[in-house]
């Protein structure tokens, strides 16, 4: 089985469409099983912005593509417009693998909160899985990560969603928000964070890429996608970080 999860889109003024053009392109020859998008499809979440991401999402040839908001797309009274342009449900049950679609974005707030309710709701569907990889995703990242600034607009009940992600037996966490390529391993459970796919927010790491995720045996592989370039194991990335001023 294989996801694809794509990040940060951005449409609005930091949008590249030839980066985009290029994504759709690799991501259609990849033809995978669902595609993961982990929030912020729009800089501003206004009307045109949305309409463009929904077109532009729909030029992928995918059976599931499961979108999640991020809180670029909760400003100005985007909440209400997101549920409209993306319509979705929360649980998605394949083969392999079932993956939910946990809620971060709050209106106008940056940081982001998962809440006792999904926590407590998150453990009690994932005990009906044991038999399958169990993925969580959303937007804002659990775990702070090297060379991104400020870890104030994270999850702020983040402990508890880790402790809520461990007792649930959570394979993998999938995240975006801070446009930077980054894995933790927590013992049994990983985490994967995503860059931006197709905007010019760079955060200490200066290329557009995606994550490709391949579940095989009752496991999960994470591999970073440098749009136009390689592919690679995003565990890789993390082997051979630098902070970036001592690379310079």
């Amino acid at each position: 089985m294989r996801l694809v999860q794509l990040s940060d889109i951005h449409v609005g003024g930091l949008f590249v469409q030839s980066v985009f053009d290029a994504v759709v392109d690799e991501v259609n020859r990849l033809a995978p099983d669902a595609i993961l998008v982990t929030g912020d499809l729009t800089d501003d979440g206004i009307l045109p912005q949305f309409d463009r991401a929904r077109n532009e999402l729909k030029r992928f040839s995918c059976p599931d593509i499961i979108v999640i908001a991020g809180n670029h797309d909760y400003r100005h009274t985007g909440y209400l417009l997101f549920k409209k342009f993306f319509p979705s449900k929360h649980v998605y049950e394949f083969d392999d693998a079932v993956v939910l679609a946990l809620g971060t974005a709050r209106p106008d707030r940056d940081e982001g909160e998962v809440g006792y309710r999904q926590n407590m709701w998150m453990k009690k569907t994932l005990a009906k899985y044991d038999d399958k990889v169990k993925i969580v995703a959303m937007h804002h990242h659990l775990v702070g990560i090297p060379d991104t600034g400020t870890d104030k607009i994270l999850i702020l009940d983040a402990g508890d969603t880790l402790h809520a992600c461990l007792q649930a037996k959570v394979d993998l966490v999938l995240c975006g928000h801070k446009h930077r390529p980054w894995a933790w391993n927590l013992g049994p459970l990983a985490i994967a964070y995503a860059g931006t796919t197709s905007s010019t927010r760079f955060r200490g790491f200066f290329e557009n890429a995606y994550n490709i995720i391949e579940i095989e045996d009752g496991k999960a592989r994470v591999d970073i996608k440098i749009v136009g370039k390689k592919r690679f194991p995003l565990s890789e990335l993390v082997e051979r970080y630098k902070p970036f001023l001592e690379e310079a």
